[in-house]
Order: C-alpha cells, then sequence, then structure tokens
C-alpha cells in the first residue's frame, strides 16, 4: 500500500478535530502574519477537505504539514500534532543526543562534514537568527536539549519569558552568542529534529 499524501495526512488530522477545535484552527490559520497569508472566504465555513486543499495550494505540501503541526500544537492539540508529525510522511529523525555526544566527544571532524554547518560566510543558525527567533515553535524542549548537552547554563539563561520569540531572543543575546561553531552545530541538530520543515524551508532559502 503506498505512503499516502501529505495533503490526506492533514485532511485526516483535521477531520478528527471537533467542530469547535476546527473553528480554532481556521482561527489560528488566518490569524497568522506571515507571507502568504489565507483569505477568510478561502476556509471560512469549510470542511475540513477544503481546509486541506487551501494549505496545500497556498503553501505547497512540506510547508503546510509544518503550518498544520504548529496550528495543531497552538490550539491546544498536541496530540493530534504527535499523531500527524509520526506518520511515514516525516523526515527521517536522528538522535539528538547521540550525535551531541559525538560532537563534543570528538571534535569537529565527528560531526557532519567537519561539524560544520555553515551558510555563505556564516554558520547557520547566525544567518537564519531573525527567522529563528520569528518562528521556531518548540522553544521548551530545544532549551531541555541545549540545557541538557551542556551548550547553555541554567544560570546563564533567564526562563521566566511570556513568549517564545523573547526566549529565543534572550538565547541569541546571551548563551548562544558566546557559543562556539561546535556548540552552534549541535544547535542546528536540535533544531533540525524539533522544526524539521523549518530548517527544510530556510535551508532552500538564498
Amino acid at each position: 500500500m503506498p505512503p499516502r499524501t501529505i495533503k490526506a495526512a492533514i485532511q485526516d488530522a483535521l477531520e478528527d478535530l471537533p467542530e469547535k477545535k476546527l473553528d480554532k484552527f481556521r482561527s489560528a490559520l488566518l490569524d497568522r502574519r506571515e507571507e502568504p497569508r489565507v483569505k477568510m472566504n478561502s476556509v471560512e465555513g469549510k470542511d475540513y477537505i477544503t481546509i486541506a486543499q487551501v494549505l496545500v495550494s497556498t503553501f505547497t505540501e512540506p510547508r503546510a504539514l509544518r503550518i498544520t503541526l504548529e496550528l495543531l500544537r497552538e490550539i491546544g492539540c498536541s496530540e493530534e500534532a504527535e499523531r500527524l508529525g509520526e506518520l511515514p510522511h516525516e523526515p527521517k529523525r536522528i538522535s539528538v543526543i547521540s550525535i551531541s555526544q559525538s560532537i563534543f566527544a570528538h571534535g569537529p571532524s565527528a560531526g557532519a562534514s567537519a561539524g560544520r554547518y555553515m551558510s555563505g560566510d556564516k554558520h547557520f543558525v547566525d544567518k537564519h537568527r531573525t527567522a529563528l527567533i520569528q518562528r521556531v515553535s518548540t522553544v521548551p524542549s530545544l532549551l531541555d536539549e541545549l540545557l541538557g548537552r551542556g551548550v547553555i547554563k541554567q544560570e546563564g539563561y533567564n526562563t521566566i519569558m511570556r513568549t517564545n520569540q523573547e526566549k529565543m531572543k534572550e538565547l541569541y543575546a546571551g548563551p548562544l552568542n558566546a557559543c562556539g561553531p561546535d556548540e552552534k552545530d549541535t544547535f542546528y541538530h536540535i533544531l533540525n529534529q524539533l522544526e524539521p520543515y523549518l530548517i527544510l524551508e530556510l535551508k532552500s532559502t538564498k
């Protein structure tokens, strides 16, 4: 049996939502400030099939999947997001812990090709700083991984912040600013696990 398309998977995930949750999903989708934006008349009062079609036609399948996962988490449907994210279309995930241990234990040569994730003359996480601050949605998990791997220290980071963007700004302004290339490689690997579609999208930009 061939794997389902991303559109079919999104459609199935939205079909499982109660009507009130589907209304919240529509509202959250319309509230997005990033371009391209979805027009109200394209989803207002529409069923899950139409909404899935609009998502894919507006954003392309990979980005539509990432946005659907973000919005499901935003409206409190974490279980639905988890099920959608575990389907076969999800990019193969790698072990953050094993990669991080390899980098710290053996130095930059143990990471992928010299352990440097450069984009031009800048490290990937520096070049895409603004986008990552604005768009990373799994900040609590990201911080847990960074703390666990010793990339940042609890006393050097203020976790009492109101929004994900504020937390990411604090991370960049403080601990990450002092990190070397190896630690930034680890940061990149963690992001690639937690936000695979965002990283894929940023890698395709120039």
